[in-house]
């Protein structure tokens, strides 16, 4: 009993202890059975043997005789019930383990197909519903309550984009207002130096606030909205603009470029316009956050269909369990990363929700020697034809 207490435990699956449940039921059933079918024999037996009511005329050798013979029958026939009841009940056992098998699965079948349409549902596609047919009994119930628990996350996803795109848009009127008055003030002849100093500051703070917001509208576009335009894209070709229109950034920081490893045969299909945003945020990340005289090492490659983006850093050496939480929104790694006036504390986010949208991966990777490891995993498209002439 032990044992199937340990077997029935609820850190066992419930397959298992249902199944481990419905056999013992069955057996301890069969058994039941066969001993009720062995009394029964029992007591017929006992009413059918020879005793007390011989005839005393019958001479004592003849009574012995049949005695013995009567006996012999009855340990023969009681040794072929004991045989055959233990033959039956090992039949029983199998068939109780096949029985209760057969019934748990029967009962958790509407189960796993809950469980497994309510895991195709995501964030992109919560319009969908279970929609379990059947009677209103504890599986239909169970159905309809996670229905309405996504009814209630699609209202609630679709407040939060229309949140976050009206409040930027509706933020940067103002902005523009601000921006437009500081320059009005700063272009005057009689501004004080202090002024023109002032303005210029907060000029750069708003310049800051609508990079924020720029972000945040791009981060929920690619979180929560569709893709449109899909186009095949050389990622070489991506990398190569990104990295040369950030030259002079690059020669700022005397930062050595290793761009041998790009390769313009390597194609993903999506969305032009995220795709060159992911990867400049990417080259971005690359720059900014490195250390003068550092060095970057950037390559693409193809591997079971997949294409992958790779940007090396030096630097310091990080903690893995830091570097994990960098493509969540305002997340820093520390106080130099937090010092850089031109990020948001948004890029490796942008570029993770980008990457996720394309059916893609961001995975980042505190190298041994120092500094970070970023991969982009996107699948693989085919190259498109060319047209010659």
């Amino acid at each position: 009993m032990g044992k199937l207490r340990r077997l029935v435990a609820p850190d066992h699956p419930v397959g298992l202890r249902f199944t481990v449940l419905y056999a013992f039921l069955f057996l301890v059933s069969g058994i039941g059975l066969l001993a009720l079918t062995n009394l029964l024999a029992g007591v017929q037996v006992a009413e059918i043997a020879p005793g007390g009511g011989a005839d005393p005329a019958v001479a004592p050798e003849l009574a012995r005789e049949l005695q013995a013979q009567w006996t012999g029958w009855e340990g023969r026939r009681a040794q072929q019930l004991l045989v055959g009841s233990l033959i039956a009940l090992v039949v029983m056992a199998v068939v109780s383990v096949v029985l209760g098998k057969f019934i748990a699965g029967r009962v958790l079948r509407p189960l796993r197909t809950i469980t497994a349409r309510t895991r195709r549902i995501s964030a992109d596609n919560l319009h969908e519903r279970l929609a379990v047919p059947g009677p209103a009994d504890e599986v239909k119930n169970l159905a309809d309550t996670i229905d309405d628990l996504l009814e209630r996350l699609e209202t609630s996803f679709a407040a939060q984009r229309r949140f976050v795109a009206n409040a930027s848009h509706e933020l940067r009127t103002p902005l523009a207002t601000m921006r437009v008055s500081l320059d009005v003030a700063g272009a005057k002849p009689e501004a004080p130096t202090s002024t023109v100093a002032l303005a210029g500051r907060v000029r750069s703070e708003l310049d800051q606030v609508d990079r924020l917001l720029e972000g945040l509208l791009l981060l929920a576009r690619t979180q929560h909205g569709a893709l449109e335009a899909r186009t095949s894209v050389s990622l070489g070709d991506l990398v190569s603009s990104a990295v040369t229109s950030r030259i002079a950034d690059i020669a700022e920081k005397n930062l050595a470029l290793d761009d041998t490893g790009l390769r313009d045969t390597t194609w993903i299909l999506g969305n032009q316009t995220l795709l060159c945003r992911m990867v400049e945020n990417l080259i971005d990340n690359a720059i900014v956050h490195n250390r003068h005289n550092g060095w970057i090492q950037v390559s693409t490659t193809t591997e079971e269909g997949m294409a992958r983006l790779v940007v090396e850093t030096g630097g310091a050496v990080l903690e893995q369990e830091q570097v994990d939480r960098l493509a969540q929104p305002f997340q820093r790694l520390a106080a130099d990363r937090t010092a850089s006036q031109t990020g948001s504390g948004l890029g490796l986010s942008i570029v993770a929700g980008v990457a996720d949208a394309h059916g893609g991966r961001l995975e980042l990777d505190a190298r041994p020697d120092g500094g970070l490891r970023a991969t982009i995993s996107l699948p693989q498209a085919a190259a498109p034809d060319r047209i010659t002439t």
